[in-house]
């Protein structure tokens, strides 16, 4: 079967600092890796995971759920542990889901959390339908390379998997109802525009995660895959000087 060019998953051996950077809904590692290889530079043992249905073809992710996702996430968690005496897991949208469940399920194992432009519910009108729709039709048109910036490319597929968003809609519910159980340091980043996720998802995640160490950072010229666009510099800078404080 073939892939999208640089899908690939990506791993960099470091010191006794882990760092677990997870991609979106549709997306791939290509999205992230920039953003990953920073972290490398740092000397810490880096690992960008491909969730399951991801980097082929939109179809392939309709024959997967958010368990599946998660899974790979918390394998992959999992292996930096082996080696790490301290993990930060960082994750872009629906990374950033993953990245609030790890949170809730391992606790004082992640050191910390860096998000950007995170989802945890839609104000898509037609979310009410998804049920209904996603038994009868199979994608709709998505929303891939939300980018400023020209010429960059995320390498997410151009349709929205109906059965798989409707899974990632039951896992929203979950992580939501779990938020107070987040504790860890917190940063989170947010375009001022981003056609794709909503300002409410940072906002409620602010508001209910109990979390004492939380900061937002409003990324201004920026839309949704941030970590590709003309703010990667400040992604970097402020995700370095975290990682560094919340693993002395």
């Amino acid at each position: 079967m073939s892939s999208i060019p640089g899908s690939e998953p990506w791993v960099a051996a470091g010191d006794d600092v882990g760092v677990l950077v997870l991609h979106g809904f549709t997306g791939s590692p290509k999205s992230v890796t920039p953003w990953a290889r920073a972290m490398a530079e740092q000397g810490w043992s880096v690992s960008v995971p491909l969730l399951p249905g991801h980097g082929t073809r939109w179809q392939d992710m309709n024959r997967t759920t958010w368990q599946d996702w998660y899974h790979e996430a918390d394998r992959a968690m999992r292996a930096l542990r082996d080696t790490c005496s301290r993990v930060v897991v960082m994750g872009l949208s629906m990374g950033g889901s993953l990245t609030l469940k790890l949170a809730q399920q391992h606790g004082d194992a992640v050191s910390g959390l860096v998000l950007v432009n995170p989802a945890v519910h839609t104000e898509r009108p037609d979310r009410f339908l998804l049920p209904v729709l996603q038994r009868f039709i199979g994608g709709f048109p998505g929303i891939s390379n939300d980018i400023a910036k020209p010429g960059q490319d995320e390498g997410a597929y151009d349709r929205i998997p109906l059965k798989a968003a409707h899974s990632m809609q039951q896992m929203w519910r979950e992580i939501k109802a779990d938020m107070p159980r987040v504790t860890q340091p917190l940063l989170l980043f947010r375009s001022a525009q981003d056609h794709v996720v909503e300002p409410s998802n940072a906002a409620f995640i602010l508001e209910h995660v109990s979390s004492a160490d939380r900061e937002e950072v409003v990324l201004a010229d920026s839309y949704h895959v941030a970590t590709l666009d003309y703010d990667a510099e400040i992604i970097v800078r402020d995700s370095v000087e975290f990682v560094r404080r919340v693993t002395v």
